[in-house]
C-alpha cells in the first residue's frame, strides 16, 4: 500500500506565481513592522502591467479614492525578467515595495527603509 509523499497541507511544487507572492508578502510584513499603516493598504500582484507605456514600470502605487483602500501593485513579469535568481528577485522585489510604499507616504525609500540601496 502508497500513501503520499508529503502530508496534503505540504506543497509539493509551489508555481512561480505563487513564490513571487510569498517574496511581496515578506517584504510587507517586514515593512509592516516598521510602518503600521500598511495594514490598511491592498498590495497586489500582477502579471504585467495594463497599460502601454515607454517604460514597463515594475510597481505602481495608488492612493485610497472613493471609500477604496490605497493599494500598491507590483508586477510579477518585468521583475522575472530583470532577476536571475531567487535572491535578485528577493532583492528587486523589496526595493519596488519600498519604492512604492515611498511615494504612497510621500517620503524618500530610505525614510521607509534604512538598508534601501544598500543590498
Amino acid at each position: 500500500m502508497r500513501g503520499p509523499v508529503a502530508p496534503p497541507q505540504v506543497p509539493l511544487s509551489v508555481s512561480r506565481a505563487e513564490s513571487f507572492r510569498d517574496l511581496v508578502q515578506d517584504s510587507v510584513e517586514r515593512l509592516e513592522r516598521r510602518w503600521p499603516q500598511l495594514t490598511d493598504v491592498d498590495f497586489l500582484v500582477l502579471d504585467v502591467p495594463g497599460s502601454l507605456e515607454e517604460t514597463v514600470p515594475l510597481g505602481r502605487a495608488l492612493s485610497a479614492a472613493k471609500g477604496q483602500p490605497a493599494q500598491i501593485v507590483v508586477y510579477r513579469r518585468p521583475i522575472e525578467i530583470r532577476t536571475k535568481s531567487r535572491d535578485e528577485r528577493a532583492l528587486l522585489v523589496h526595493e519596488v515595495v519600498v519604492e512604492q510604499v515611498a511615494e504612497l507616504l510621500g517620503l524618500s525609500p530610505e525614510s521607509v527603509d534604512p538598508r534601501y540601496g544598500q543590498d
